[in-house]
């Protein structure tokens, strides 16, 4: 239908948009990407639309239709379709049940409203409740057209003939009435009397409504002779706290004598209900240092009797305070609002000589306001000293001494302090700075978020010819602004010496150097001949030679790991030439030995790791580290996580022996590819450090196997493939319905 339809557009109100000739040159060009866009939008709708999980969108549970008419024109015939309701309880319909409010009517299976018999009259309302495993609803159903008495005629329902005339109505007197719940049998229970006008024995009384008949049905009769009303079982006010029923008298043909007059039925209350917390456990807390009076928290519970007795009035009490130092009454709660307030004087509520940061309060909550019989409810109160900033931190030693190799950047010294705040608190964190002594700034300092030490790091390189000596002198503060009575005292302030150790700075000797001296002599010493050198083979290019004096310089600079060095010697050919005639040459050989020094970083192999998506103990991924140095300028090696914040909650590295590491996964991971930073670091002196990135695979292990995340998706693949198949075909078709 959906190509029919396309088709038709195509062919008749295009061309009426465009003159035939331009129409007839932009349909081959645009149609096809027209149609090819629309059919993509549509392919995509539908697709998403397959994604979706079955059932009625939109669907509400229920009576579609909640309010219908019904005219009454005569007697509703047995069998009699009146109206069909609509109801859908969005599953079908399966099970459905369907309950009248007057029992001479039912709903059948087509959903008709049909008439159990023949009914002469019918009261103005109808319900009709709707009932399955998915719904539950309820209809109203209008009377309207006709006298509608309350019940069958007593002449109807003995066939006696025509009903009599109607009489005129007159008012009953109907006074409130009032049951107590939970009353204990027997029943029934006269609980009023209904007054008539009527002389007895001319009349009936009727009662009608919610809880006589109508649901719950039952709860409430009357003597149709004395108008006496009674309670046919007990009653629980929480449940319906009032009742209003419709009372009236008929004649003995079902005829109104008196029209019906409200009774109001109030349930009293009893105490049968217990305060209650909505939790069990509630926590607050008070900055240390508060003043007397200060509001923690409130307590506040609920008790469903009556709330304008005292059923319901509640009183409020600490019962227990754990512990119970330095006061057994540290709080107070107001009896009537529940607000738990501070006893304990400022001074004493310091959260530094305290005792604990944490105080257990047990509450009770009593009806009857707070009197011996009332019923009780308990709920525990947990409250925390909080911390503010009233310590300042200090140095643990007014003087620190490191030594550092020259050349070297690193960690030197941990600068350890003291501070009596909260941990892992902005009260107690340290903020470390340099105030004096590094105008070079070749220092900085990190802290160290485990134990708030200060970490003083060589951030330059330091030469020990140049300055073998640095006096620095170091602030430490808090995250947090102190108190303003307390200050930063001496002790927040100290000096670190810092010794700069000499090296030998290997043989990293500059281009030009002096390396040998070559010398040839001439067995032919009856002649006079001069010699000139040259090379004859220097693999790597590092050296040059002076055709003269023979003299050997370097050209460049010399490495021990090149490829040209072989067990730390690197060899090099000479010749040397006569001028005689013909000249006379020969060669020599120089072998150059090469010391090491730490002039390589050392990295991680291999690249790429794989662990199992669920962490544990034994899903881990082995790392190593290579140095082209030789010991001790290499192995053992410090492989640690980058400087990345964060990562020490998803990973952790530890050391297996020199040249290996673990990788361990703390938490499970959905199955991707993570780049995992690195810090490896060599053991020569100075040490040589390198920032690398290991690609981690995190993978689904099943049976011994892994199955790792691939670059793409095959099922996206091959939607595409069969998106791309069908938009050719399509177009194919328009332009063949357009030809």
């Amino acid at each position: 239908m959906f190509f029919f339809l396309l088709t038709i557009f195509i062919r008749v109100f295009i061309p009426l948009l465009f003159p035939v000739q331009l129409y007839r040159h932009i349909k081959h060009v645009f149609v096809c990407d027209i149609l090819t866009f629309l059919l993509f939008f549509v392919f995509q709708v539908a697709l998403a639309g397959g994604q979706e999980d079955g059932g009625h969108e939109g669907c509400v549970p229920g009576f579609q239709v909640k309010h219908y008419q019904v005219a009454f024109t005569g007697p509703f015939l047995k069998g009699q379709s009146l109206l069909q309701v609509e109801f859908d309880d969005c599953e079908g319909n399966e099970d459905v049940t369907f309950e009248v409010s007057d029992p001479g009517f039912y709903v059948d299976g087509d959903l008709n409203l049909v008439p159990q018999r023949d009914v002469q009259y019918s009261g103005p309302l109808l319900f009709i409740h709707g009932l399955s495993a998915h719904a539950d609803d309820m209809a109203q159903v209008d009377i309207t057209g006709g006298p509608v008495p309350l019940h069958h005629t007593l002449r109807d329902i003995l066939g006696l003939g025509q009903k009599q005339p109607y009489r005129s109505k007159r008012s009953l007197l109907v006074p409130p009435m009032s049951v107590t719940e939970n009353q204990r049998p027997p029943f029934p229970r006269i609980i009023g009397r209904v007054i008539s006008t009527e002389k007895p024995g001319n009349h009936i009384f009727r009662l009608t409504g919610p809880g006589a008949d109508q649901d719950p049905k039952g709860l409430f009769t009357i003597d149709i002779d004395t108008g006496d009303v009674s309670v046919s079982r007990s009653l629980d006010r929480e449940a319906i706290d009032s009742y209003q029923l419709e009372v009236s008298t008929t004649d003995f043909s079902g005829y109104l004598v008196e029209e019906p007059a409200m009774l109001l039925i109030y349930v009293i209350d009893q105490n049968d209900n217990r305060p209650i917390f909505k939790e069990t456990r509630y926590t607050g807390e008070v900055l240390e240092g508060s003043p007397t009076g200060t509001t923690v928290m409130t307590m506040t519970a609920f008790d469903a009797d009556d709330p304008a007795t005292d059923n319901a009035a509640l009183r409020y009490n600490i019962v227990r305070q754990s512990p119970d130092k330095p006061s057994p009454n540290m709080f107070y709660i107001d009896p009537e609002s529940g607000d738990i307030v501070t006893v304990i004087s400022p001074k004493l509520l310091d959260r530094e000589t305290l005792p604990t940061t944490t105080y257990e309060l047990e509450i009770v909550a009593k009806d009857m306001a707070g009197s011996e019989v009332g019923l009780t409810g308990t709920a525990t109160a947990t409250i925390t000293i909080t911390d503010k900033n009233d310590h300042d931190p200090e140095f643990t030693h007014p003087l620190f001494e490191a030594y550092v190799y020259e050349g070297s950047t690193g960690v030197v010294v941990n600068l350890t302090v003291d501070d009596r705040d909260d941990p892992a608190t902005g009260a107690w964190r340290a903020i470390f700075s340099i105030i004096k002594g590094d105008p070079t700034q070749s220092f900085e300092i990190q802290t160290n978020p485990d134990d708030n030490e200060g970490m003083l790091s060589v951030v330059k390189p330091l030469d020990y010819e140049g300055t073998a000596f640095h006096t620095l002198l170091i602030k430490v503060e808090n995250e947090d602004p102190l108190v303003p009575e307390v200050g930063y005292g001496p002790s927040s302030t100290a000096t670190v010496h810092v010794t700069v150790l000499d090296i030998n700075e290997g043989p990293n000797i500059p281009v030009g150097s002096f390396v040998a001296s070559l010398n040839a002599t001439d067995p032919d010493i009856l002649q006079t001949q001069s010699i000139r050198y040259a090379i004859l083979r220097d693999p790597a290019g590092w050296l040059s030679v002076n055709p003269v004096r023979g003299t050997v310089n370097t050209s460049a600079s010399l490495d021990r790991e090149s490829h040209y060095v072989h067990d730390n010697k690197y060899t090099a050919v000479f010749i040397a030439t006569d001028n005689g005639n013909p000249p006379a040459t020969g060669t020599g050989t120089l072998i150059i030995y090469l010391e090491d020094y730490n002039d390589n970083a050392p990295y991680v192999v291999p690249s790429v790791a794989r662990v199992c998506e669920d962490a544990h103990d034994i899903n881990v991924a082995i790392v190593g580290g290579r140095d082209k140095d030789l010991p001790p300028n290499g192995a053992p090696f410090k492989i640690e996580l980058g400087k990345q914040p964060g990562l020490d909650n998803t990973w952790k590295v530890t050391r297996v022996n020199s040249t290996h590491s673990q990788i361990m996964l703390l938490h499970s991971l959905k199955k991707a590819n993570y780049q995992l930073p690195l810090l490896i670091t060599d053991s020569g002196v100075p040490p040589l450090s390198n920032n690398t990135e290991v690609k981690v695979q995190v993978c689904v292990c099943k049976k011994n196997k892994m199955h790792c995340s691939s670059a793409h998706s095959h099922s996206t693949s091959l939607l595409v493939l069969l998106g791309t198949l069908l938009l050719t075909l399509f177009c194919k078709y328009i332009i063949f319905c357009l030809n």
